[in-house]
């Protein structure tokens, strides 16, 4: 085979590129489409609300941008996922030449006491919503999306992974909560649906490798959102560079591995966790 041609002159680009970004209305999301866009890309925003007034709290003037397409798709939902691709393809012509598999829930630290109690109680439910939507969610759209882009010929997955995919939750994070009387662990069922997504990442990477998709996952922390004060101390405590990320800074990864500049890259995990994981 011959080889690729070098990465344009222009870093980064993604001119003319169609990338669908899932769980868009949120504060990740947000930053990987306007990202995106600033880059050249014409993006898909799928979410489960496409909502007028959502999307401008979001997005503000943005909103209007005709480089943005909102579209309502429930991951879980395969029928949902074959419309949006639909729609992608019936509004820029062309099937999404990258997808970034960003939906995703968590129990976060100020979660009430019936979702974040010991591992034994865990609600079932509440375990199959979680893998419903980080693993499975992201299978469907590799599957639908991911699919149309192998047919073409071209194309490049990212997949959203965490630190809590990697490593086991550090339950000391959480001891304000339990000095103040109040039970609560970090649950089991994040870590487990995220963890999946390293092997789906690799899997995929090998599958569709002659298909010319690339698939890699990048590996998040901790961004600041308002947590409250006592979290975001022993949070900070335990990362090296002393701090939270900022949404905006996980962009930069994600967009380079859109990129032609990340053309030999696939199979692979690129971490972005203020060295979290690195001690």
């Amino acid at each position: 085979m011959d080889p690729v041609p070098p990465p344009s002159a222009q870093r980064f680009s993604l001119n003319d590129r169609i990338i669908a970004v899932t769980g868009g209305l949120g504060q990740l999301g947000h930053a990987f489409a306007v990202g995106m866009v600033d880059q050249g890309a014409k993006v898909a925003v799928l979410d489960v609300t496409a909502e007028r007034a959502a999307i401008e709290a979001r997005y503000g003037a943005r909103a209007a941008d005709p480089n943005l397409l909102f579209l309502v798709a429930d991951v879980t939902r395969r029928p949902a996922l074959e419309r949006a691709l639909a729609q992608i393809v019936e509004h820029w012509g062309a099937p999404p030449h990258g997808l970034v598999n960003n939906a995703g829930i968590d129990t976060p630290p100020d979660a009430p006491p019936e979702v974040s109690g010991p591992f034994e109680d865990f609600p079932e439910a509440v375990f199959d919503r979680v893998m419903a939507v980080n693993t499975k969610g992201v299978v469907l759209c590799c599957q639908v999306i991911g699919g149309a882009m192998a047919r073409a010929g071209r194309g490049a997955i990212v997949n959203v992974g965490s630190i809590y995919g990697v490593v086991s939750p550090d339950q000391s994070l959480y001891e304000g909560r339990r000095q103040n009387g109040q039970v609560f662990f970090k649950p089991a069922a994040y870590s487990v649906s995220k963890s999946a997504l390293y092997n789906l990442t690799r899997y995929l990477a090998t599958y569709w490798a002659k298909a010319g998709v690339r698939v890699n996952i990048v590996t998040l922390a901790g961004v600041f959102n308002q947590q409250n004060a006592d979290f975001r101390a022993r949070y900070c405590a335990k990362v090296p560079l002393g701090r939270m990320a900022t949404a905006d800074e996980h962009a930069g990864g994600v967009i380079f591995l859109l990129a032609d500049d990340a053309s030999y890259m696939t199979g692979a995990e690129l971490v972005l966790d203020g060295g979290f994981t690195a001690w």
